[in-house]
């Protein structure tokens, strides 16, 4: 094997490390390098080429990287396996039963919303399959801006259509889900030894969970049935000078599901900029149109837009997105960076294949006709109580009947095998939260089954408790 090692063939025209990966590429072509046979170590081969070491280090790093080659530490370099490309699905297929519904069950879980497959679980481990047989990031580097450049823009192509202002990829910074987002979001604005943060009277728990981890002190703020009361949010703002975030969801409210008007969102956005406040806005719930123009939008120096892959294709990615006020990208960036590098890389690979995907569309819609269905069931079911819904919303909210606490409701729910969040859950530790319920869509059991959890709650609701415990 010793004889094919010569500087002839090199050849003399261009990068010499480019030269290397030749003639090893043409060698295995030629069968004068088998699978497992090992190379001459960097020095030795260079000495034999007459080049540098680092040109050979180079061209070895190129084919590992690509699979050609693959380095045993201690060991050497040597010839890898060839990749299976275009290896069928079925070969390698973990879980052949299609998810469309769930199976039949007594026990109906609640509390998050579990979607309907409208074809993506497929789709998505074909995609793994692609990117574990050819990553183009590869498998050997750390993450990086430019490694992630095709999922940016992938997310940007997602989000065309949300009213959120102009957007390119450089806007644009993945996260780790919708939580990690406002997390992030959190880590780049807050300042001094204990910022203030503002949040909804009700709102989503990852709120005051990721600002209570960075230290800030969190301040609800009363809300009607269009969301922030502006003269409520004036009033705090004077109370706590040193608050520098109002947090929101003005197009899918979790928990109550309600939508806040343009009109409303004009005077919040008016009281924000005289307290020169940001606005964190979370937009992981929606699974359809936006209704109304987003604060990003509406107040481009300070709006903040977070959303995630986890209400409208799946939550098991783990894959969201912050779109930072013009401006703040590089600080933003940089905070990703200083905490988690970026995705893996793999994951970086996966998002951008899976968000240009064509039949991507057509499963989202899918999925959403999927959730209406259940949601259907429910309003048909408990339609006659104080019930809040929206067709694309995987979630509904029911205020209780006169009779019944949300903490003996969920007891009661609990030993009929349905589980459901009451509204306190949602709300400070200290505040008088109402008497409601968040109730998540659970397309991971039947139809069937759903059905039958409405019907034993339409029961409870209708035979509150007649004994006053004393």
């Amino acid at each position: 094997m010793d004889t094919i090692w010569a500087p002839e063939g090199l050849g003399s025209a261009g990068p010499k490390y480019k030269a290397v990966v030749t003639m090893i590429r043409n060698h295995i072509a030629t069968k004068a390098l088998q699978v497992d046979d090992r190379l001459p170590p960097v020095r030795d081969l260079a000495w034999r080429l007459g080049i540098t070491p680092g040109t050979v280090a180079r061209a070895y790093n190129i084919l590992t990287d690509d699979g050609t080659l693959r380095a045993e530490v201690g060991r050497g370099t040597f010839v890898a396996a060839p990749k299976v490309v275009g290896r069928p699905l079925n070969l390698i297929e973990i879980d052949p039963v299609r998810h469309n519904t769930g199976g039949d069950t007594d026990e109906v879980n609640l509390y998050s919303p579990h979607l309907p497959n409208g074809g993506q679980a497929e789709l998505i481990r074909r995609l793994l399959i692609e990117v574990a047989q050819d990553p183009p990031s590869g498998v050997m580097h750390y993450p990086s801006r430019r490694s992630a450049q095709a999922a940016r823009e992938a997310m940007a192509d997602w989000l065309q259509g949300t009213p959120i202002g102009p957007v390119d990829e450089g806007d644009i910074v993945l996260s780790l889900g919708g939580q990690n987002g406002i997390m992030l979001a959190f880590q780049t604005v807050l300042r001094g030894r204990r910022p203030t943060v503002f949040v909804e009277s009700l709102c989503y728990p990852g709120f005051r969970r990721a600002a209570e981890a960075l230290r800030a002190d969190v301040v609800s703020i009363e809300m009607d049935g269009h969301g922030v009361l502006p003269e409520a949010l004036a009033a705090a703002a004077e109370r706590h000078p040193e608050a520098q975030v109002l947090c929101t969801s003005p197009e899918v409210h979790s928990p109550t599901c309600r939508f806040t008007p343009m009109e409303r969102r004009a005077e919040i956005l008016a009281v924000a900029r005289r307290y020169d406040l940001q606005i964190l806005e979370d937009d992981c719930y929606r699974m359809g149109r936006a209704e109304g123009e987003g604060y990003r939008q509406l107040a481009p120096e300070r709006g903040w837009y977070v959303s995630s892959l986890s209400k409208s294709i799946t939550p098991a990615l783990r894959i969201g997105c912050v779109v930072p006020p013009k401006g703040m990208a590089g600080a933003l960036h940089r905070t990703a960076e200083h905490s988690f590098f970026g995705l893996a890389t793999p994951m970086i690979d996966l998002t951008a294949k899976l968000l240009r995907h064509p039949d991507l569309p057509k499963i989202m819609a899918a999925s959403r006709e999927g959730v209406e269905r259940y949601v259907k069931v429910a309003v048909n079911t408990l339609g006659g109580f104080d019930l809040h819904w929206r067709r694309d919303v995987p979630f509904v909210w029911l205020n209780l009947p006169q009779g019944w606490r949300a903490s003996a409701f969920c007891q009661a729910a609990e030993k009929v095998g349905v589980q459901v969040r009451a509204a306190e859950e949602f709300a400070a530790r200290d505040a008088n939260a109402p008497h409601a319920l968040r109730m998540a869509i659970n397309a991971g059991v039947s139809l069937k089954s759903f059905e039958a959890a409405m019907e034993r709650l339409r029961h409870l609701l209708e035979h509150p408790p007649e004994q006053i415990n004393v």
